[in-house]
């Protein structure tokens, strides 16, 4: 399989048709600035630049408190959104978001990081806890619930107990890993597609069984 970054070279510009109105917003989870690409509390913003890719799209557009685009899925209307207020206040971007579109959280959608889960690993979940994450605390804080799916993405766990856990998150992939990682993503971009779709129960059943 090659790299899944190398689908980001092969974007074509496609002559921008009528666009269905947001249906649901699809948030990849990480930190802005380059000294956090590619580390491993990043996956939620690596899938969704994949998931861009795939539609012909480019996450550039300011707003929210975000970096954003609009596609489709389906004939839904999706927007994507990569919150700039770092990790722990990434609640503040999306409920502007939801605000501004009055959006069901039932139809926010969330990439994130989870070191429970071994690299290559993903699991996809209709509602629950933050589990600890940061950003997922901050979401469920904003939006008054929980009730949101996520797409989970493994980063797998700290190696020894006494390794610091941000040193951990925001270190970056081995080789082997990163191979592994990318996998993961692609999974994680389809499964998006399923929910989105409708389709969550089929998601659940195809992924988070794997790996």
């Amino acid at each position: 399989m090659s790299n899944i970054f190398d689908i980001f070279k092969q974007i074509e510009k496609k002559s921008p048709g009528p666009m269905p109105p947001v249906g649901w917003i699809l948030v990849g989870l990480g930190n802005p600035g380059s000294q956090y690409e590619q580390t491993r509390h990043n996956n939620g913003f690596m899938a969704l630049d994949l998931f861009a890719a795939k539609h012909n799209v480019k996450i550039t557009e300011g707003k929210f408190h975000a970096l954003c685009v609009r596609t489709a899925v389906s004939n839904i209307g999706v927007l994507l959104m990569k919150p700039q207020t770092f990790m722990n206040n990434s609640g503040v971007a999306v409920k502007e978001a939801v605000d501004f579109y009055k959006t069901d959280p039932s139809h926010v959608l969330v990439f994130s990081d989870d070191i429970s889960l071994d690299v290559g690993r993903i699991r996809i979940r209709k509602s629950g806890s933050a589990g600890g994450h940061n950003g997922l605390k901050s979401i469920i804080a904003m939006l008054g619930c929980d009730s949101f799916p996520r797409i989970k993405i493994g980063t797998g766990n700290k190696p020894h107990p006494d390794y610091d856990l941000a040193d951990w998150v925001l270190g970056r992939y081995g080789k082997e890993d990163f191979e592994k990682l990318s996998a993961a993503l692609d999974h994680a971009a389809d499964a998006a597609e399923l929910v989105i779709s409708g389709q969550i129960e089929e998601a659940m059943n195809r992924f988070n069984r794997q790996g």
